[in-house]
């Protein structure tokens, strides 16, 4: 059965002459969360460039996801296919946390569609692959019982795919998916320039500097804020918009 397609705003510069820019979000977001209500589809106008800011599976506007669609493998197929329908030859990515992990995959899973990418509040960790799966379906169930324990990862989990309109099932077959096919940059990294983004107190991007080494000609900036706070900062903006118009 074909996974339906994604959800995908689009916010048209007249007289682009350089590829669109393709956002994707973070865990437990949105593309309208992360992205348009903070300024970037704008700025990416301003500076002549068309951007689609995406909705991940189960994230959003998009389609709820089953467990046989939310592994790594499953997930990134699902982003390529949005890029091929797109229609066009080439495309940027700007991609925060969980986005920039799943746009790690995305040069060798499209062919040569990705020319450049930025890759913000990342981390050679894999934290999904230590959340406790049966814990956390008994914490967001019908039958969760109050004060029952839990370890604090599990804990923090369960709170956000909890949160009001959030996708509950969908986020907890993502975190079994994901942590089933844990992240290991180790085992290839992108061939396309590649710009890494950090907040200067973000704790949720230590050892980005090992994923800097591991990509050829990759560089880091460094911009204020926490994990939410570095991605909002005017900053990151403009650094992305600058490195993606090299």
């Amino acid at each position: 059965m074909p996974t339906p397609p994604l959800s995908i705003q689009t916010i048209v510069a007249p007289g682009a002459s350089l590829p669109p820019v393709v956002l994707l979000h973070g865990f437990a977001s949105s593309g309208h969360e992360d992205f348009a209500a903070t300024g970037w589809p704008q700025a990416l106008a301003d500076a002549g460039r068309t951007s689609h800011v995406v909705d991940l599976p189960g994230h959003g506007a998009s389609p709820a996801v089953a467990a046989e669609s939310a592994t790594t493998t499953a997930v990134v197929g699902t982003i390529v296919a949005a890029i091929d329908a797109l229609g066009v030859d080439q495309v940027d990515v700007v991609a925060y946390s969980l986005g920039a992990r799943l746009a790690w995959e995305l040069p060798s899973a499209s062919g040569d569609r990705v020319r450049r990418m930025v890759l913000g509040g990342l981390s050679p960790l894999e934290p999904f692959a230590a959340v406790d799966v049966d814990a956390l379906l008994l914490a967001t169930g019908a039958e969760a019982e109050a004060g029952a324990t839990i370890d604090p990862l599990t804990g923090m989990m369960a709170g956000m795919v909890s949160a009001p309109g959030r996708d509950t099932a969908s986020l907890v077959a993502l975190i079994a998916g994901l942590g089933s096919e844990p992240f290991s940059p180790q085992d290839g990294a992108p061939d396309v320039p590649t710009l890494f983004v950090a907040g200067s107190e973000d704790p949720m991007s230590g050892g980005i500097e090992q994923l800097v080494a591991a990509v050829p000609g990759a560089s880091i900036v460094r911009v204020p804020g926490d994990h939410r706070g570095a991605l909002d900062s005017a900053e990151f903006r403009e650094a992305a918009v600058a490195y993606l118009a090299e």
